[in-house]
């Protein structure tokens, strides 16, 4: 799960997709970062961790990370959050890119269409909890993908 910071939207995505992949017994290794360095080590924004906390999913262990072009080989896929966030993830990967594993989250709910989740930062509450229910329902999809 990759955004900008690795503070707002890819930590709730990393914590949404794996609390849902351990409820449905899955053993994957969920992770997050961001394609910028400004909040690296940090923990995820108060507010990310408290809509997070009120809907049953704990992220207040996850630290900021950057995203590293290796990552494209580390995992099986890559979601972003926006075309912004996708460019960047291309770019950074340079020699390693995979465009067949990386994707928007948002395609999952409305494939092709290139929706983007909107970045909450310096916003209020409400926009945490419209983001968090975003990316709620595009990890249902991804669950139910693989579950059957």
């Amino acid at each position: 799960m990759v955004c900008l910071g690795n503070i707002c939207r890819s930590p709730l995505a990393e914590g949404i997709l794996q609390h849902k992949a351990d409820a449905a017994g899955l053993n994957w290794k969920v992770d997050s970062a961001g394609t910028g360095n400004y909040h690296i080590s940090m923990q995820p924004h108060q507010l990310s961790q408290k809509v997070a906390k009120q809907n049953g999913v704990d992220i207040s262990y996850q630290k900021a990370r950057q995203f590293v072009k290796e990552d494209m080989l580390a995992f099986d896929k890559i979601y972003v959050m926006d075309a912004d966030n996708y460019n960047n993830v291309k770019h950074m990967s340079r020699e390693l890119w995979n465009a067949g594993k990386t994707d928007l989250l948002l395609n999952e709910l409305y494939p092709g269409e290139n929706r983007g989740v909107p970045d909450p930062w310096s916003e209020n509450e409400e926009a945490y909890h419209k983001v968090f229910a975003m990316i709620d329902k595009a990890c249902d999809v991804i669950i139910k993908k693989h579950s059957l």
